[in-house]
C-alpha cells in the first residue's frame, strides 16, 4: 500500500489465475463483516494488463465504509472478494488512436491506458489530459507528468507552468484528431463540460465515450 495523494492510497492484489482486464474495466471490492453485513464498490484498475498484480487507486472518503477500510485497515497478506474484470464501453486496447481526459479520480483508468502503451507500440497513439484542483490532489501526478498528459490545476499553477484554470477550450481543441475515440471520465459536471468542449471542436458524438465517476465509499 502507498499514498500518492493526501486523502488516497494505492493498493496492489494478486488475483491468482484472473483474466486479464483492458485498460480502463473496473472491478467490484466487497466486503462481509462477521455478523454477515455487506458492503461492494467499483474501482477502476490502475495497473497495465500485463502487471501481474491489480492495482487500485482507493480515494478515502469521510464515513466510507469501503474506502475507509481498504485505505486505513486493510494489511498485507489480507483476503479480499473482487468480482471482474467488468465494462466493454470505456476500453481502451492500444490498437487506434484515442484521448483521454479525466478530472480527479477519475484519471485511473487513464493511467491504465498509459502504462499499457508504455508497454506496448502504442506510446503514440494515445493522448492525455487531465484536471484537479491542486497537485496533491491529483492521484498520479507524477506520473501523469512524466508521461506528457496535459495537466490543469483550477486552484494552483501546474508543473509546466500553466497558470491555474480548468481545462479549455483551445487546449481539448489542439488534441482533438479526426480518427480518435475520446474517453471522458469524472464527475458528472466535469463529463457534461469536457463532453460540450469535444463537441465544439468537431468530435461527432459517435466518437465520444463517457463514464461518470460519484462518489464510491
Amino acid at each position: 500500500m502507498s499514498y500518492p495523494t493526501a486523502r488516497g492510497v494505492r493498493i496492489r492484489v494478486e488475483l491468482p489465475g484472473r483474466i486479464n482486464h483492458l485498460p480502463g474495466q473496473h472491478y467490484v471490492i466487497r466486503l462481509t463483516a462477521e455478523d454477515g453485513y455487506t458492503a461492494q464498490r467499483s474501482y477502476s484498475v490502475a495497473s497495465a494488463p500485463s502487471d501481474p498484480l491489480l492495482e487500485f487507486f482507493i480515494d478515502r472518503l469521510p464515513d466510507g465504509e469501503v474506502s475507509g477500510f481498504l485505505a486505513d485497515i486493510v494489511e498485507v497478506g489480507d483476503e479480499l472478494e473482487l468480482r471482474g474484470p467488468i465494462g466493454g464501453w470505456f476500453v481502451w486496447n492500444g490498437t487506434a488512436p484515442a484521448l483521454g481526459i479525466g478530472g480527479g479520480s477519475g484519471v485511473v483508468p487513464l493511467v491504465s491506458m498509459l502504462r499499457h502503451a508504455a508497454g506496448t507500440a502504442a506510446a503514440d497513439l494515445l493522448r492525455v489530459a487531465v484536471s484537479a484542483r491542486s497537485l496533491d490532489e491529483l492521484p498520479y501526478a507524477d506520473e501523469l507528468a512524466a508521461a506528457g498528459a496535459v495537466i490543469a490545476l483550477s486552484r494552483t499553477q501546474s508543473p509546466t507552468g500553466r497558470p491555474a484554470g480548468r481545462l479549455a477550450a483551445a487546449e481539448i481543441a489542439s488534441l482533438v484528431r479526426p480518427d480518435q475515440t475520446c474517453l471522458v471520465c469524472g464527475s458528472a459536471g466535469f463529463a457534461e463540460a469536457v463532453t460540450g468542449l469535444l463537441l465544439d471542436a468537431g468530435t461527432p458524438t459517435t466518437a465520444i465515450r463517457v463514464e461518470r465517476f460519484g462518489p464510491s465509499g
